[in-house]
């Protein structure tokens, strides 16, 4: 089609230059013969164009996207015995383009990933509860190195495949547990990702904004902190509290959407609500720990949003609700720590027995131009539950927890300085909780895609302070993080 234009529009004029003359003549002025002279030579002329307009068109095809705009010659100086220059031409040789392309028949296809680095130095992991028996040495860590595919199809599909080729802690060593109660010494494993692993993995049906359909392995809706994406948070770390209490990923569905999408568009933000029902027994695990599901149901406001003081505002108010059936074997903690164990240092919470649990969490974020202050208060009710005549090994315990954060950019966009304060109550012993200040500073050199964080965490044990011969009960650390995405 290309081609034909060009040669239409050579050949109007030519046509009507070789026209003219002749219609401004008598029959009696030109013989036959001259006519057709000249209609040969305006058929020569369009013959010759046309075959300059096919080169042409083929050249274009040939060239890269990124090959220089008039080929890739260039010019060289080169000595002959050091007395005269000889300039000559050298003609780069070709490349092929190299081509991706989707093989399905999604309209949109976006590859990408993160890469997060870490220095961790003093006590480390100590606000985690990482102390006595669990304690980390100095360390240069891979936090996370993620690549993911997201994409959408024209049925209203939109997809999301990410991994992580981090290796985690439980890859690198093994903790000692010392059970207060029995007063046997096993080794535990905080984690149990290992090696290149599957973060995300879901189909979205996205035709009707108020209800959403979700079908795979994401962050179920629970806890403001935990489903934060990794890359935005203002902290290196999360809390304590959000880890040791919040599902992080699960496999299930869900149905999700603002409802007020289409009756109130200018408040569309207004409500958004989010219903899951999943296995319950942590990611990448295709088969269940029993007959029955984890319901999990989060609920949204945006009450406020518009000027404040002269700065973009806005509030937002969350809560959130759990209730799962677990068998023995199943980590209830799977992104924290949350077992006590000996001198109040705490490790992953695997199950020795069956229960029931039920949790429940409320947020608020707050933002005035650079300020942003967040809150978060999460608490779970474990109870044991007695299976086929088995009892389930452990008593009931209602662990409870909180943070608030602050936060200000001292350079609009580009320096940031943040605060948390944050508590944690495991409930399986006197005097067992943990409490942190995390002060840092973020330095923006490209937003979110090029930053760099330094945090400084203080971290105190009122287990160690009740009980001074289990050694010291407080403890510092420093964090260093780059950050990069792609």
């Amino acid at each position: 089609m290309f081609m034909k234009r060009f040669t239409l529009i050579a050949a109007v004029p030519l046509v009507l230059l070789a026209l003219q003359p002749l219609g401004a003549q008598t029959s009696g002025d030109k013989s036959e013969a001259a006519r057709l002279e000249k209609l040969e030579r305006a058929v020569e002329q369009l013959q010759k164009r046309n075959a300059e307009l096919e080169q042409e068109i083929s050249t274009l095809k040939k060239r890269s996207p990124f090959a220089p705009e008039f080929g890739a010659e260039r010019k060289a100086k080169v000595t002959s015995e050091g007395k005269a220059y000889v300039e000559k031409s050298i003609t780069a040789e070709e490349k092929k383009p190299v081509y991706v392309v989707p093989a399905g028949a999604e309209y949109k296809l976006t590859l990408g990933g993160f890469i997060q680095a870490n220095f961790e130095d003093g006590d480390v992991s100590a606000f985690e509860g990482r102390f006595g028996l669990s304690a980390l040495k100095d360390r240069f860590r891979l936090r996370r190195a993620r690549i993911n595919l997201t994409g959408e199809f024209a049925e209203q599909f939109d997809f999301k495949i990410e991994g992580d080729f981090e290796q985690s802690d439980a890859a690198i060593t093994a903790l000692k547990s010392l059970d207060l109660t029995t007063g046997k010494t096993t080794t535990v494993s905080n984690s149990t990702r290992t090696e290149f692993s599957a973060t995300d993995i879901f189909v979205n049906w996205h035709a009707y904004p108020e209800a959403n359909i979700k079908v795979g392995q994401w962050k179920a809706p629970f806890g403001l902190e935990q489903i934060t994406p990794d890359t935005k948070l203002f902290i290196i770390e999360r809390s304590l509290p959000t880890g040791a209490l919040t599902p992080e990923r699960q496999i299930g569905v869900q149905i999700w959407g603002k409802p007020l999408t289409n009756l109130w568009s200018e408040q569309k933000d207004l409500v958004t609500y989010y219903a899951g029902i999943f296995n319950g027994n942590g990611r990448n695990f295709n088969t269940n720990d029993n007959n029955n599901f984890m319901y999990v149901g989060r609920l949204e406001l945006q009450p406020f949003k518009g000027k404040l003081l002269g700065q973009e505002a806005s509030l937002k108010l969350g809560g959130d609700v759990l209730n799962s059936r677990d068998d023995p074997g199943t980590n209830i903690a799977p992104t924290g720590n949350l077992k006590v164990n000996a001198g109040g240092s705490l490790a992953s919470f695997t199950l020795p027995g069956a229960d029931e649990r039920t949790a429940w969490s409320l947020d608020a974020w707050l933002n005035i131009g650079p300020f942003d202050l967040i809150g978060e208060y999460l608490s779970e009710d474990v109870n044991g539950r007695t299976v086929n005549g088995v009892a389930p090994g452990f008593a009931g315990f209602d662990p409870s927890g909180w943070y608030v954060q602050g936060s200000y950019f001292i350079i609009p966009k580009k320096l940031q300085a943040a605060v948390r304060w944050e508590e944690l109550d495991p409930d399986q012993f006197a005097d067992d909780g943990i409490r942190s200040i995390t002060g840092g500073l973020n330095y923006y050199i490209h937003g979110d895609a090029i930053k760099v964080m330094a945090n400084y965490v203080h971290t105190w044990s009122d287990f160690r302070a009740a009980n001074p011969q289990f050694g010291d009960d407080q403890f510092n650390e420093v964090i260093l993080r780059l950050q990069l995405m792609f």
